[in-house]
């Protein structure tokens, strides 16, 4: 089970089920799906994964701020270079994987060349902590330290809005791609939803702070991911449900797969555990191998082939999900 010092702060609060733990190492662990694919020393620590659009690329990045980018299907290294000084929180491919993204608690958010050549980059007055972005909408969301949200140009990371939402920095974002909202989750425990031309309407505060956010394909359904269990909202009405899940931290990182059908998962803090679940109910339907320490992002490829996590220990993971690959495109 992946340790991370911090941890004593939620166990301090709630007594943690040992006696679970005990009897399931007695009575045998499902088998989790191993890694085909294992980077064991990509970075100081692991904070950030994320495919290209075509799913044949995929970038990580570090506590260092160094961002690498491996070739896929064998994950062969192929760029590497010092983009920011401090965690890289977010990264995301551009115009047809020309072109990356990548924003730090530095505060730098940066455009590049696969290869690390600099292109353009602002530097925000806050540390970055968190971002979501979406090529079709040609939109980008960061979250910062200080509790402010900022909306930019993708293409060009021009400055639409910024709207100061939380108390305290920022957990998550979100972006739906397909309706324009926008989503986020902060230290103060609230948790917003708005569009470019509407309020930030408060939803209903989870059990525990949101850490992580995510729409689901449809636009239907907010989900989000705090200590043990999975957040789900309606966007629309505000209805809210807290799904139980068998992670025994908090959940760091979500992402639904290619078809909409499960949720990636990947915790934190008194767990490393990686698991899909049921977004209806919040059930494991697949395990993959935990980490040794800390999770921290999980990304599924475009179309689905490729599964990449990363952590505290270190490590970058990939899975071949679909061995018999998928027609036209990974």
């Amino acid at each position: 089970m992946g340790y991370c010092p911090d941890f004593l702060s939620m166990i301090m609060s709630r007594i943690f089920p040992l006696w679970v733990l005990l009897l399931t190492a007695c009575t045998g662990q499902p088998v989790a799906i191993a890694p085909d694919v294992v980077h064991a020393r990509a970075h100081n620590g692991g904070s950030i994964v994320a495919f290209s659009q075509d799913g044949e690329l995929l970038a990580s990045g570090g506590w260092e701020g160094r961002v690498s980018i491996w070739r896929l299907p064998g994950g062969e290294p192929v760029y590497r270079w010092q983009a920011h000084q401090d965690s890289v929180n977010g990264v995301v491919f551009t115009d047809n994987n020309t072109h990356v993204v990548t924003a730090g608690y530095d505060g730098l958010l940066a455009e590049w060349t696969p290869g690390g050549v600099a292109l353009r980059h602002v530097m925000t007055p806050s540390p970055i902590t968190c971002m979501a972005a979406s090529n079709r909408d040609d939109r980008l969301i960061t979250g910062h330290g200080d509790g402010s949200v900022r909306i930019w140009r993708l293409h060009d990371l021009s400055l639409l809005e910024e709207r100061k939402l939380h108390r305290g920095k920022v957990r998550a974002v979100a972006l739906e791609a397909t309706g324009g909202r926008y989503a986020s989750s902060g230290a103060d425990g609230d948790v917003y939803v708005w569009t470019d031309d509407t309020r930030a309407a408060p939803l209903e505060r989870p059990p525990t702070d949101a850490w992580s956010l995510v729409f689901s394909p449809d636009g239907r359904w907010l989900y989000g991911g705090g200590w043990f269990r999975l957040f789900r909202w309606n966007p629309n009405d505000g209805a809210f449900v807290s799904l139980p899940t068998e992670h025994h931290g908090i959940i760091k990182s979500i992402q639904f797969t290619a078809d909409g059908g499960e949720l990636a998962t990947i915790s934190r803090q008194t767990d490393s555990a990686v698991l899909f679940l049921d977004p209806a109910t919040g059930a494991v339907t697949r395990r993959f191998q935990k980490h040794e320490l800390c999770g921290a992002s999980i990304a599924v490829s475009p179309r689905g082939r490729y599964l990449a996590t990363t952590s505290d220990d270190a490590s970058v993971r990939i899975w071949l999900l679909n061995r018999q690959g998928e027609t036209g495109a990974h």
